[in-house]
């Protein structure tokens, strides 16, 4: 006895059959909707005609087989008949010898045997008949059967193309909108490195911005707030100033230093013209 028996006996024990019927009634229906929804997802329609085709391949083999079973039959009650009239023409000349040699009974027994031989004739020749119909009927039927496989082949290759093409231009379609699964796959992973980047770059700009307000100290000391910055960026300007005044006094007192040596120079030259152009003189 099964589960469902037990609690049926045991609802009904208990005065509570009409609930617990209904409860099995719907548990039924509910699983033979979920069991009906799953077997279609799981059905390929391609492989439903495929079988469907098989089957009647099947059905059109036993046809033929059928007609060829009939055909034996008649041939068999062909080679019977045949056999059978033999041996009524081979009584029936019996018969004449008999008669003619004067042995009347004989030639009456010859023509008994070959009137019941003429009764199984006539009952096998109502047989040859019969089975000569069915064998028609079928063979009719067999061509018919064959017209229709046919058809349904044909029918059956153009829904399978038809059928794969539509799945192949949905699966296109679907790609290209990003609703398939596998794009929806690659499309969530993009999202997710999307917002991880934006997520470290806002708190990376968080950190540089608490840095450089002092509300975090940099145990580098390589991070400085704006009032350092500015600081050092004055000192670094009043440096600069102070070097390049330097360095001009510097070009300047070496250009005097160049000048009077020039002068100098230019002096010790003209002593000795002076002192030849006094000499003349003299």
């Amino acid at each position: 006895m099964g589960l469902v028996e037990v609690l049926e006996l045991e609802s009904v024990r208990r005065g509570r059959a009409k609930p617990m019927s209904g409860v099995m009634k719907r548990m039924g229906m509910i699983f033979r909707a979920k069991a009906n929804k799953a077997l279609d997802r799981a059905e390929d329609p391609r492989e439903t005609l495929d079988y469907s085709y098989q089957k009647q391949l099947e059905l059109l083999q036993k046809v033929r087989r059928g007609v060829a079973d009939v055909a034996t039959s008649r041939k068999r009650l062909e080679l019977q008949l045949n056999q059978l009239q033999g041996q009524s023409t081979k009584l029936e000349e019996q018969g004449r010898k008999a008669l003619a040699l004067g042995r009347e009974d004989l030639a009456r027994e010859a023509l008994s045997r070959r009137a019941a031989l003429q009764q199984q004739v006539s009952d096998l020749e109502t047989q040859h008949q019969t089975l000569q119909g069915e064998e028609e009927k079928l063979t009719l039927a067999a061509q018919r059967l064959q017209v229709k496989v046919d058809a349904f082949r044909t029918k059956k290759e153009t829904i399978k193309a038809t059928y794969t093409a539509a799945q192949a231009q949905t699966r296109i379609g679907e790609a290209f909108s990003g609703i398939s699964e596998e794009m929806g796959d690659v499309g969530m992973a993009i999202q997710r490195a999307e917002d991880k980047t934006a997520q470290l770059q806002a708190r990376a700009g968080a950190i540089d911005e608490l840095l450089a307000s002092g509300a975090l100290d940099d145990p580098t000391g390589t991070s400085k707030d704006d009032i350092a910055a500015e600081l050092d960026r004055i000192s670094g300007g009043t440096d600069v100033e102070l070097e390049l005044q330097r360095m001009k006094a510097e070009l300047a007192g070496g250009s005097s230093e160049r000048q009077q040596a020039i002068e100098g120079g230019a002096d010790a030259q003209d002593a000795p013209r002076q002192n030849q152009h006094k000499f003349d003189k003299q």
